[in-house]
């Protein structure tokens, strides 16, 4: 964690901004409920920077169906599958039903939060800020390996023989994101490329959104994009299922280390339903009963992970706000 604070500080250095360009703080909070840059519909009493749960009881939710989303990075019908094991086990400790929400956007599935049609998912990296300040998301646990090491890189990738052999070489070509909210896929490149190369998106090189990891991946390694920016776990992923090979890939550029996914709820959910669910992720069993790997293993422990840390907001994701301000993201809810 030093790690990242460090980065966080160096970034925001090095990128000569000032970290509070771009964020919305209401100028007239009310002393009974301080908010900072959360949307007005909450309160953070306790300075951690997510949303209180509400103080009255008759606001809490307690479905008889949790619904459940992971952060659309590839098909979501290969993480139906994956997390299914899981979902079963939630059922279990929390006395609930649970289904699976297949979100098709980044956008689509804060928007599912915020209007109260989602109650438990995974964010991707970038989205994190965005789900906490506007739809009152609380990440409090990221996937980890078993000794502990967690995050992902961001890489820019080409594939071989395509005439760019060092980042400068993309003036002029065509570097496809994923979507405006991730932080590998958009927002981190955007600031690293501005701040270390002196390129800005649209003046030296074109730009198109794929929409997903796996779309750009797939399509620097079809020789459909010149270049992309991609997390490299997922890449990673998809070499070990065979989807993609290794050599149809030359990394240009690899980042500092930034957090994974982060799972949480919504802020108004039952605060004993709540303590179930964190229950549920930390002491999952990552192995059935009969020894073999349960459907979440199957597919993570393809990117080294194994285990779910606890983490907070506050802590974890100061670096992805400090790339946030670089590019003056405003985390205002429209």
């Amino acid at each position: 964690m030093t790690h990242l604070l460090s980065m966080a500080g160096r970034m925001a250095t090095g990128l000569a901004f000032v970290i509070a360009a771009g964020l919305v703080t209401p100028a007239n909070a009310a002393e009974d409920c301080p908010r900072g840059d959360l949307d007005e519909r909450f309160c953070d009493r306790n300075g951690d920077l997510v949303a209180d749960t509400p103080t009255d009881p008759s606001e809490w939710v307690d479905p008889d169906t949790l619904i459940f989303a992971y952060t659309p990075v590839e098909d979501p019908s290969v993480y139906r599958t994956a997390w299914a094991d899981f979902l079963d086990y939630m059922e279990k400790v929390t006395g609930k039903k649970v289904q699976f929400f297949p979100v098709q956007s980044n956008a689509a599935e804060i928007e599912a939060m915020r209007s109260g049609r989602l109650h438990v998912a995974g964010f991707n990296t970038g989205s994190n800020p965005l789900a906490v300040n506007c739809a009152g998301f609380v990440p409090f646990t990221i996937m980890a390996s078993l000794d502990g090491h967690y995050g992902y890189e961001m890489e820019i990738i080409t594939y071989p023989g395509s005439g760019i052999e060092k980042v400068e070489d993309i003036r002029g070509r065509t570097l496809a994101f994923t979507s405006p909210t991730s932080n590998s896929g958009f927002k981190a490149p955007s600031a690293l490329l501005k701040a270390e190369f002196n390129m800005i998106a649209d003046r030296d090189f074109k730009t198109t959104f794929s929409g997903k990891h796996d779309n750009s991946i797939l399509g620097v390694a079809n020789k459909d994009y010149d270049a992309a920016s991609i997390a490299n776990s997922v890449k990673t992923r998809m070499i070990k299922r065979g989807v993609v090979r290794e050599d149809q890939f030359k990394v240009l550029y690899r980042s500092q280390t930034f957090p994974t996914t982060g799972f949480g709820y919504v802020y108004n959910l039952k605060p004993e339903l709540a303590e179930k669910i964190k229950k549920a992720f930390f002491t999952f069993p990552w192995d059935k009963p009969d020894g073999t790997p349960s459907s979440l293993k199957v597919e993570f422990s393809k990117s080294n992970e194994g285990q779910f840390i606890p983490i907070t907001y506050k802590e974890h994701w100061a670096v992805i706000r400090t790339i946030d301000a670089a590019n003056n993201v405003s985390y205002a809810c429209k």
